[in-house]
């Protein structure tokens, strides 16, 4: 009952109030990123959803779009702005994410959107992420973030969607706004971020 019915209307009703109460850091955030991306605050992005169902994830963008002069985008590190590395560290680019849980594309608590590209690297167990709606935080998220392996992210993520609870979900937002004050596992060791998925046979 929790997982179908009380989650959801729990999802619009605090991702509704959320926006409302934030509208002030949104909006200032905006207009520091468009500034310091050239016009582009946002970051739009195709994402497997519930199901493996396509949808748009928009976060606040905080990589400028330069290139070499080969017209390739350089490394992250060398393209993470000084305004984006904050809003990175303070968690606070995930925060229009409120939009795609107001939509019903997104949960506050699930396994974290991945790359659509991804989708055919998984095998059974890891697929069982899909099972639910994705959040923009999660069980791998307050236990090690981008700081973890790979297999350890997908151990956390199916676990997660055996053990859905309420409690288990005021937990996990709980232990995120500590995480996000700690700042605690924001990147991958020797990364600006975390390293692609390359599926079991790499």
């Amino acid at each position: 009952m929790y997982r179908n019915l009380i989650k959801p209307f729990f999802d619009f009703v605090c991702s509704l109030i959320a926006l409302v109460l934030l509208c002030p850091i949104l909006i200032f955030f905006t207009i520091l990123l468009f500034w310091a991306n050239g016009g582009k605050p946002f970051f739009f992005q195709s994402r497997p959803g519930k199901n493996g169902k396509i949808f748009n994830i928009v976060k606040f963008k905080t990589m400028s779009d330069k290139k070499d002069n080969d017209g390739k985008l350089l490394p992250d590190a060398q393209r993470l702005t000084a305004i984006g590395s904050f809003v990175r560290k303070t968690s606070i680019d995930e925060l229009p994410q409120l939009v795609n849980v107001l939509k019903g594309d997104m949960s506050l608590v699930g396994p974290r959107p991945l790359l659509s590209s991804y989708l055919h690297l998984y095998d059974d167990f890891q697929n069982r992420r899909h099972e639910i709606k994705p959040g923009i935080t999660g069980w791998a998220q307050v236990n090690g973030r981008n700081a973890i392996s790979w297999d350890k992210k997908f151990e956390y993520d199916v676990w997660y969607v055996d053990h859905v609870s309420f409690l288990l979900d005021c937990k996990i937002l709980i232990k995120t706004v500590l995480k996000v004050f700690k700042r605690d596992g924001i990147n991958a060791a020797n990364s600006a971020t975390t390293e692609p998925f390359q599926g079991q046979n790499y």
